[in-house]
């Protein structure tokens, strides 16, 4: 008897030792966490000036789905945001009409509605601005307001549809109206419930080690700095190469980032932080999409945003705790469109007259 209370007692003061600093240690991290990070809701914000309903959101979603937005009348806004894909199309940058190159790495369309603002320049204040500029942009689906009025209208279910998300209009169909369907249906596209979410919740065991260690080295480093918020990123803009300017394969000199759209010199290469939510998903990296690892991106971003070279060690934690931010992707049923008519302009695969 004697004998199991000096072996209960040793097993006790072996758990003092050891466990209950690991659980003091959880606690000071996530006290820490918290002044920097939130946990995505599980439903979408209100949108200025856009109340969601039910026949907005579901209109959007088969607008997102439709190819005939586009002149050629095969590319949809999943072709490049595609929800299959954690909202990318694992491309350094997307191919549009008639086979031309984007500029630009797609960003995921995924939790979106929480940046401050859209594209990698922040040219477009939200998501409805966002929506209408890939239907006119010759390079994307290349096709004008107009036409796609045209395309919509002629279409009867389409006609009902706009009806019923937009009552009281006296002529619902409009090209600012597809943009506020499309906006419905894309602020609904969260990945809650990730492991960092669940952490941030107060579940301390939703991390492993090895990403606690991470979660620490990231917010230590600075990284947290830029990548904050519900959205781990997203808010703010940013020079890249604070520190050291990456090489020309990695920030292409020709692209000069928010200078395009304020024309103000300190704004040259500057770009939206983006989200790291679901980002060992959306690979490649960066508004080049030139760095496919996502340990190599972690490791360009410590030169060149922190003067930091991390050692392989901290490049390996950093990365297992990015892999924390993978949520639950959204569950999409694709929508069946309404048939085209004999009034629906034709497809144009070249340029449009």
């Amino acid at each position: 008897m004697r004998r199991m209370g000096v072996w209960l007692w040793m097993v006790v003061a072996l758990w003092a030792l050891t466990v209950l600093p690991a659980l003091a240690g959880d606690q000071d991290l996530l006290k820490k966490a918290r002044r920097y990070f939130e946990p995505l809701p599980e439903k979408p914000p209100a949108l200025k000036d856009n109340p969601l309903t039910p026949a907005k959101i579901k209109l959007g979603k088969m607008l997102y789905f439709d190819p005939r937005l586009s002149a050629s009348q095969l590319i949809s806004c999943n072709t490049c945001h595609n929800l299959s894909l954690a909202g990318v199309d694992l491309q350094e940058t997307s191919t549009g009409h008639m086979w031309q190159r984007g500029p630009r790495n797609a960003p995921t369309v995924l939790n979106s509605v929480f940046n401050t603002a859209q594209f990698w320049d922040g040219r477009a204040k939200d998501l409805e601005e966002q929506a209408k500029g890939p239907v006119q942009a010759s390079v994307e689906m290349s096709n004008t307001p107009e036409r796609v009025v045209a395309t919509l209208k002629s279409i009867p279910e389409y006609v009902e549809m706009f009806r019923k998300a937009f009552p009281g209009e006296k002529d619902p169909v409009t090209f600012d109206n597809m943009a506020k369907a499309i906006e419905a249906f894309e602020a609904t596209l969260l990945t809650p419930d990730s492991p960092f979410d669940r952490f941030l919740k107060g579940d301390t065991s939703a991390l492993t080690r090895e990403q606690k260690e991470g979660l620490r080295l990231f917010m230590e480093k600075g990284c947290a700095n830029c990548h904050n918020g519900v959205n781990v990123g997203g808010r703010m803009y940013a020079p890249f190469g604070v520190v050291e300017r990456p090489g020309a394969d990695v920030l292409p000199p020709g692209d000069k980032g928010r200078f395009a759209v304020t024309h103000t010199a300190s704004d040259e290469y500057v770009f939206k932080v983006p989200s790291l939510r679901n980002v060992a998903l959306t690979y490649p990296y960066f508004h080049s999409g030139k760095v496919w690892r996502l340990e190599d991106a972690v490791a360009i971003m410590g030169t060149a945003q922190l003067g930091a070279n991390l050692t392989p060690e901290e490049v390996k934690k950093i990365t297992a705790f990015l892999h924390s931010l993978t949520g639950k992707q959204p569950r999409i049923v694709l929508p069946i469109l309404p048939p085209s008519t004999d009034r629906t302009p034709k497809p144009v695969l070249g340029k449009l007259k």
